[in-house]
Formats: structure tokens, sequence, C-alpha cells
């Protein structure tokens, strides 16, 4: 008993930590064109993130029953904890360098380290169908969509004066920020849940992967807190890093990433990340300004810290498991 509750402890641990480093995901492009303040846009991203995350059911079952197979045992907890040690950590060093890294792939990978230094099997097919192939194809999507819904704005509103559609778009931002939430909501609260149900399962309180309704209110009341103590470090490199924006570009970036999101985790179950999906949404639609506006060196660091996340954190959690082997 003692072991799964340092686990579900280490579950909330890493739920808050993807609260304050994943709420810029949210709220930069709102924040950064004046659409909403920061106080409006925390408040509306914690709330946003509490709804969706009773949607997100296909994606916790994912992460749960889908990435790893463990063994029913005190062992197979001690993995889960050192996953978590794992993705926590990263989650951190990332925030700290103000990086928009993956908190999906560092759970993931943490998943997968630990349970490959434990001696566990890994369920390759899952990682690469649910995890890989997404991390690799929802960018690439997200620059695409937001280039095109930014091409579509800018014909559909040639005619109207710049001050004009600036006021509308601002106003409209209030939904796409809000549509953002949701949709990160959907995602990212959902893992913490399945990995929650995972260590259930392996501790013997739980025969099947079924979610109980306790996880899915504590988990999404600790990322709403989380939430609300914002990312200033990473919003700076979302909002202001990449590209100035406008609203026009913020509502495409934002509507592109929460579509993104949406068909990810009600059609497909797969956990994306939300940190690839609207970076990439920015510079997809700040592309239409001209190829140069995009500050491409900062984009390059983003990305080099995607590529690192995964295998990152993977070490740090199989390193965490054969110290606490050495020890025990």
């Amino acid at each position: 008993m003692f072991l799964l509750i340092v686990v579900i402890g280490l579950a909330m641990v890493f739920t808050f930590t993807n609260g304050f480093h994943d709420s810029a995901n949210a709220i930069a492009t709102s924040v950064s064109t004046r659409a909403l303040t920061m106080r409006a846009a925390l408040a509306m991203a914690a709330i946003g993130n509490l709804v969706g995350f009773f949607f997100g059911a296909k994606v916790a079952s994912t992460v749960g029953e889908g990435i790893i197979e463990l063994e029913v045992g005190p062992y197979a907890l001690a993995i889960v904890a050192c996953a978590l040690v794992g993705a926590i950590g990263w989650n951190l060093v990332t925030w700290w360098f103000g990086l928009p890294s993956s908190s999906s792939h560092a759970l993931v990978g943490g998943m997968v380290g630990a349970a490959l230094a434990g001696g566990m099997t890994v369920l390759w097919t899952g990682v690469f169908d649910k995890i890989l192939v997404p991390m690799i194809v929802s960018p690439v999507i997200g620059f695409v969509l937001g280039a095109t819904v930014m091409i579509a704005i800018l014909w559909l509103f040639r005619k109207r004066s710049p001050a004009g559609t600036g006021r509308g778009f601002r106003r409209a931002q209030t939904l796409s920020a809000a549509a953002m939430a949701f949709g990160h909501g959907m995602q990212d609260a959902a893992k913490t849940v399945g990995i929650i149900v995972l260590a259930l399962v392996v501790a013997g309180y739980q025969d099947d992967y079924s979610i109980p309704m306790w996880t899915l209110l504590v988990t999404a009341a600790v990322l709403a807190f989380g939430t609300a103590t914002g990312g200033t470090r990473i919003m700076r490199t979302l909002g202001r890093k990449i590209i100035e924006l406008d609203p026009p570009h913020g509502f495409a970036a934002e509507a592109t990433a929460a579509s993104v999101l949406y068909v990810a985790s009600a059609g497909m179950g797969a956990p994306v990340s939300t940190t690839h999906v609207i970076p990439s949404a920015i510079m997809g639609a700040g592309s239409t300004k001209r190829t140069s506006a995009v500050r491409w060196a900062v984009a390059g660091n983003m990305v080099a810290a995607w590529v690192t996340t995964f295998p990152a954190a993977a070490a740090l959690s199989a390193g965490t498991l054969l110290v606490a082997d050495f020890l025990v």
C-alpha cells in the first residue's frame, strides 16, 4: 500500500509539473496578442483543462495498457515510480531552460526506459503506432493546417481594414484559447489517469483497466492548480521568440492546434503532444507573413528538445531504477 501511495503521489507531482509546464501551450498566443490578460488566460486554461479531462478516456486507455506490460507485484510498482521520476525530472529541466518539450513523450519515454531496465515487456507496436508516428506526423499537420487556415483568413478578410480585423480576431481568440485548453485537458490529464490505473492493476487493487472516478477528480484538480501557477518561461518562447504574433495569426494557430488535438484524442486515442502541435501551428501561420518572419533558430532548438525528450526521459527513469536496485 505504501508504495502505491508513493506512485500516486509522484503521479500528482508529474501532473502539477505538466500543468505549469504546458499551460503556455493553451494561452501563450492569446496573451502575446493581448487578447487576454495573463490572469484571465490562466483561469481559462485551468477550467478548460478541467472540463476537457473528462473526455480523454481513449488516451488514458492507451497509456495504461498500450505502452508497457508489467507483472503484478511491488517491483512493477517501483518501475512505474521510476518512470514518473524520469518524466518529472525532464519536465523540470526543460522548464528551467524555457524549452517547450513534451510532457506526454517524457512520460512515455520514462515508462519505456524503466520497463527495459526492469526486464519487463515494452509493447513496441503500441509505442510505434500511438506515439512515434503521431510524434512525427502531428507537427507536420499542425504546420500545414496553420498555414492553410491563415491563408484562408487573409483571403476572406482581404477587403477589411487591418485594425478592424485585428479587433475581431482578438475577441475570437477567447474562443480559440478555450478550445485549445479543452484539447489539452483531453490529452494531458488523461495520461496521468492512465498511469494511475496501471499502478492500481499491478498493485492488485484492480483486475481491469477501468477508470475510477476519484482518479478523474483528483488528477483534474491538480492539473488545473498546476496550470493556474502559469509557465512564463515557456510562454515567452511560444508567444514572442518564435514570431511576433497578431490576433489573426494567433487565432489560426490555436484553432488549428485544437482541431488536431480533438481528432487525436477522440478519434484515435493517440497521446499526441500539445507542445508539438501548437508551436508547429504558430510557425505555419507565421510563415504566411514571410518565411524570414519565423525565427528558425529558436524553432530548431525546440525541435532538438522534442527529439531529445523521449530518450532523455527513458535514460533518467532507467538510471533511477538501476540506482534503486543497487541501493536496495
